[in-house]
């Protein structure tokens, strides 16, 4: 009986808040080349696409984002982008234009499939149908204890570990 009742107050709490997140720059569900990789045999800008939240819940003081491929012949999908304790009432999106400002604002990118912390755009191998490229956004009550070093497999149980409410965006991209 308890585990039931734990069971339905995680579904209840889960669906209190209706956060959104939306991608600005991907155009008909793809992400552009600007926002591509550049290295692997891609020649992309790099860029971070405009990704931006809202009705995040009020007790939320930071947000995280995670870029994720699911659809990375890996065997365990690959990670574009880890990016933590961004101050939510400062911030209410993020992009190459102020990108600068929220990672001096405190928040802290750890590590990517890439071996390096920053953001990392999409680079299927050549002939694969188009990836997906999850984009989760995550709010956070209390600011979490993140380490630049840190797997990204790693921060993503950390992240969903603490978030009180989530949202996600998908786009594709492939060559």
């Amino acid at each position: 009986m308890k585990c039931f009742i734990t069971v339905l107050l995680f579904i209840y709490s889960s669906a209190a808040y209706a956060m959104n997140v939306e991608i600005n720059d991907g155009k008909n569900s793809y992400l552009q080349e600007k926002h591509v990789f550049n290295g692997f045999g891609c020649s992309g800008g790099n860029l971070i696409p405009e990704i931006s939240w809202s009705d995040i819940p009020e007790k939320a003081k930071y947000i995280s984002i995670t870029v994720y491929d699911p659809d990375a012949p890996t065997g365990g999908g690959w990670w574009h982008w880890v990016i933590t304790n961004i101050p939510a009432a400062i911030f209410k999106g993020i992009s190459a234009d102020n990108y600068a400002d929220v990672v001096k604002s405190g928040a802290i990118e750890s590590i990517t499939s890439f071996g390096q912390a920053g953001y990392g755009g999409p680079c299927p191998p050549e002939g694969h149908t188009p990836h997906r490229y999850v984009f989760k956004v995550y709010a956070l009550e209390n600011k979490l204890d993140a380490n630049p070093a840190a797997q990204p497999g790693l921060m993503g149980f950390q992240l969903n570990a603490q978030a009180i409410s989530t949202a996600t965006s998908t786009l594709l991209y492939g060559r």
